[in-house]
């Protein structure tokens, strides 16, 4: 079994992909963890990468390739990324989404070192704003993909925006055991 999740930005994807793994004794993957080494080791914080990638396809195609790899040599395990469901067709495909204001808190309130330091929460959001721009115009351009964050695209998907991080695993653990009977 190979899980793949995929979600709004601070909607909790990467929290519900650890415990999931963790709970079901698998390994986890994490694109954003891999795609922000990338950006770090150039110096860059993964905002910038994001708009270098609108421009210069390697900074997707690399992580990409990497994931079509782990599923090629791999099995039972959960990754977290935006094109995951994708690039592993035969995987459950969860998508996490939650209120963007909501999600805004939650990543200004638990800001990684890796990102920029925001000032406030009306900060946060408008930078999701971009991201999700950015995500839409670079997998619209590179795969044809209209919109990675339209829910057709999954077999299941769960609104995280009054969770809390446990009833949100909880919740996917549920589906993930109700999905794969």
């Amino acid at each position: 079994m190979i899980i793949t999740i995929n979600g709004t930005p601070g909607s909790g994807k990467s929290t519900i992909a650890k415990f999931i793994a963790k709970k079901l004794g698998m390994k986890h993957y994490s694109m954003g963890d891999l795609r922000r080494k990338m950006a770090m080791e150039r110096g860059m914080t993964i905002e910038e990468f994001n708009k270098l990638g609108e421009k210069e396809g390697w900074t997707d195609t690399e992580a990409d390739k990497y994931q079509i790899k782990l599923a090629k040599e791999e099995n039972n395990f959960v990754i977290d990324g935006r094109l995951s469901w994708h690039f592993i067709p035969g995987s459950i495909k969860i998508f996490v989404k939650a209120d963007l204001k909501k999600t805004a808190e939650r990543v200004f309130k638990d800001q990684r070192k890796s990102e920029k330091k925001y000032k406030n929460v009306s900060e946060v959001l408008d930078e999701m704003k971009e991201r999700i721009e950015s995500d839409v115009k670079r997998y619209k351009k590179y795969y044809g993909i209209k919109n990675v964050y339209d829910i057709i695209n999954y077999d299941i998907v769960l609104d995280t925006s009054y969770l809390t991080i446990g009833q949100m695993c909880d919740e996917v653990l549920k589906a993930v055991k109700a999905f794969n009977r």
